[in-house]
């Protein structure tokens, strides 16, 4: 498991300080079915200490007032009316049925 024995900044941010020992690199590399050879081990520990790291850093950026993106240009999303058509080609869709009767399918019965 992760260690979290050590806590900073309880008060606005409620950051969590963690450190992956060798068994939880052991156990991440089972559950994501990865073959860690031994001598490897301590170089993910390293690597995967590095990210969390890297995660903490995150968490000190201010984003009050950032409004959320979906995208690093501003667009706005392309919109259709919502209308119901018949899609302007009941003939040709119907043409491939095996059996149809006024533009629709005909189907065994299945339930009794």
């Amino acid at each position: 498991m992760l260690r979290n024995d050590r806590f900073a900044n309880w008060g606005c941010g409620k950051q969590l300080l963690m450190a992956v020992d060798a068994d939880t690199v052991r156990r991440v590399a089972h559950l994501a079915r990865i073959a860690v050879a031994e001598d490897e081990v301590a170089g993910l520990q390293g690597e995967l200490n590095a990210i969390l790291d890297f995660v903490e850093q995150l968490g000190e950026v201010d984003v009050d007032g950032v409004e959320p993106m979906t995208s690093v240009t501003p667009m706005a999303m392309k919109m259709r009316d919502d209308t119901v058509t018949d899609g302007g080609i009941p003939d040709a869709i119907i043409a491939n049925a095996p059996a149809h009767e006024d533009h629709f399918f005909v189907v065994p019965k299945v339930v009794e």
